[in-house]
């Protein structure tokens, strides 16, 4: 089944799908140890990795698993980052909310209002009942994204050592 990406526009941001245009920014935005430090993958150290992602952004929507948008500021069409959907699941109408911003876009509610926009397209159009999302604990910029978005805490996953 396949999931059409969506095009969706907000006040100040657009929400797209990839193209092969953005490997450049998407690669400048993962290879930022920075950026990258409340995720639970490495940095990218090669460019490849980025149309490797791209490549995966559309084969999750051909066979209707996932919906990765990019993120474009409306006003001078600047790369802000991406936000998406993965692990959608028509029988329980369930998905995970994803996002990252490249550092100069944050601070600017852009996290905020592409994550609002991306879930009410999820509510309305995919009919999904429940979207649920992970954060890193030190993360309080996410967490705070999260919680004005209405997501609500639920616990917390942790590493424990194996015997």
């Amino acid at each position: 089944m396949t999931l059409a990406t969506p095009i969706l526009h907000t006040a100040r941001l657009r929400l797209r799908p990839f193209t092969d245009a953005d490997a450049a920014p998407l690669f400048a935005l993962h290879s930022s140890n920075y950026v990258m430090r409340y995720w639970d993958s490495p940095s990218w150290n090669e460019r490849a990795r980025a149309n490797r992602f791209i490549a995966m952004c559309r084969k999750m929507a051909d066979e209707g698993t996932g919906a990765r948008v990019a993120i474009d500021r409306a006003s001078d069409g600047a790369f802000v980052g991406w936000c998406g959907l993965t692990e959608w699941n028509p029988d329980y109408r369930s998905a995970s909310l994803g996002y990252v911003l490249d550092e100069a876009m944050w601070g600017h509610g852009y996290a905020t209002e592409t994550a609002h926009a991306l879930l009410q397209w999820a509510f309305d159009t995919l009919d999904l009942n429940r979207v649920q999302a992970e954060t890193d604990t030190r993360n309080l910029a996410s967490a705070r994204v999260l919680e004005k978005i209405g997501f609500v805490r639920e616990g917390t996953l942790r590493d424990e050592p194996s015997p």
